[in-house]
């Protein structure tokens, strides 16, 4: 029996407050939870370890160009199935997925507008939509933009992120696109006129070894994986233990593949600076 009796209580139930998603994002380099809000407003930028999230293509034009300016080329243009490739997804599948979940019709845009007022044409490649590989739509499109740059005699600024180089859903059309895309900006190169190549993380693969690796000037952003094949494959294949950071931008400028690594917030001035020195 107890010594004072049954204690009485009443039970009081608090709901849980639940927090928003969407608020937070967490550092893929630190760990360090960012508040999406401060995260945006520092350009995608970690505040504590610097580390330089991935843009968008759209994200990335409105960054570099003076608001209002830009003027899309060929936005419709879209991928057919040449092939008629069948996997474990079909390629029509593929692109139905990456068309819902980005928003883009492929994986590159491309267009003009105003650097800092001075007309510049862009193409931008997007690591969303299929790892921003070129098949044959992602060549013609930065191909015809290349073109436009050479006829109206406007400097050439090509923003890649690209993990995935050739779309070998296309076979032998995607491949193409490298040798097309290069022949266009040597007929650019000729007339005089400035490519400046940004390499941004990831850069690889058939974009690496084309019109990425030959520009004016190659800029690239801290960090950022720039190579052919993948450093898991390489150490695979010659059975070595490889460099530390080897295939970084840091690692690439110290051993003179790149020109020079350009911090995101700094990026549109020192590209304006560039233009205005090739230019003359």
């Amino acid at each position: 029996m107890p010594l004072f009796g049954k204690p009485k209580y009443t039970v009081v139930r608090i709901k849980k407050k639940e927090m928003p998603e969407g608020l937070w994002t967490k550092c893929q380099e630190c760990a360090e939870v960012l508040y999406n809000k401060t995260l945006e407003e520092n350009l995608k930028v970690c505040v504590k370890c610097n580390y330089h999230f991935n843009l968008g293509a759209y994200e990335r034009i409105e960054m570099l160009f003076d608001k209002g300016t830009f003027k899309e080329y060929d936005k419709e243009m879209c991928s057919c199935d040449p092939l008629n490739f069948k996997g474990p997804k079909t390629y029509e599948d593929k692109l139905s997925q990456d068309k819902a979940s980005t928003g883009l019709n492929e994986a590159a845009v491309t267009g003009e507008g105003l650097l800092e007022g001075r007309k510049t044409v862009i193409a931008v490649t997007d690591s969303r939509f299929i790892m921003g590989s070129m098949g044959s739509v992602v060549g013609e499109k930065i191909t015809r933009a290349i073109e436009a740059a050479t006829k109206n005699r406007l400097p050439v600024v090509i923003v890649s992120g690209s993990g995935g180089g050739a779309r070998m859903y296309e076979g032998m059309y995607s491949l193409m696109q490298m040798a097309k895309t290069c022949a266009a900006l040597s007929c650019h190169h000729r007339e005089g006129l400035a490519y400046i190549s940004v390499l941004t993380n990831p850069t690889m693969a058939g974009i690496m070894a084309s019109f990425a690796g030959i520009g004016d000037v190659i800029v690239a952003e801290p960090k950022a994986l720039i190579g052919f094949t993948g450093p898991r494959v390489i150490e695979q294949t010659i059975r070595q233990k490889l460099p530390l950071g080897f295939q970084r931008s840091e690692f690439l400028l110290e051993h003179g593949l790149i020109d020079m690594i350009i911090h995101r917030k700094n990026l549109k001035n020192s590209l304006s600076q560039l233009l205005d020195y090739l230019s003359r």
